[in-house]
């Protein structure tokens, strides 16, 4: 999990993919968190990716970078406790601009049953479960 979390922070942007009843959606996220010996996302409960991902909390997240790119598949689980959205906020402190944990939109939500796989043109596959 740890290399997985460095590796999005280091890409800086990641994708994140979600449906909306039968239409995927992708959109940039740059938040990657462990809190707690999970990793964790951030988003807000105003956009249309809560909604989503409260109907079906399956995802996936791609990030590449010098040549190697890494694909994440699991389940997004949301956890409102102020104390995940304070470290989470703490971690990333140019979002207070926007968010602050007690708000009631800041929503930090954590990877469950996480399978992690890092690609490249030159390795073989190399998988990580979480």
């Amino acid at each position: 999990m740890q290399k997985v979390c460095e590796f999005l922070k280091s890409a800086e942007t990641y994708y994140l993919a979600t449906v909306e009843g039968d239409q995927p959606r992708v959109r940039p996220f740059g938040t990657a968190h462990i809190f707690e010996g999970k990793l964790y996302i951030q988003t807000g409960k105003s956009k249309p990716v809560s909604r989503q991902i409260a109907a079906n909390p399956k995802c996936e997240i791609c990030a590449f970078k010098d040549g190697v790119w890494l694909r994440v598949a699991a389940e997004l689980v949301e956890d409102d406790r102020v104390e995940a959205k304070k470290s989470m906020l703490d971690d990333y402190t140019s979002l207070r601009a926007m968010y602050d944990e007690n708000d009631g939109n800041t929503q930090v939500l954590y990877l469950k049953n996480a399978v992690a796989t890092f690609s490249s043109f030159t390795a073989a596959p190399e998988v990580h479960e979480f």
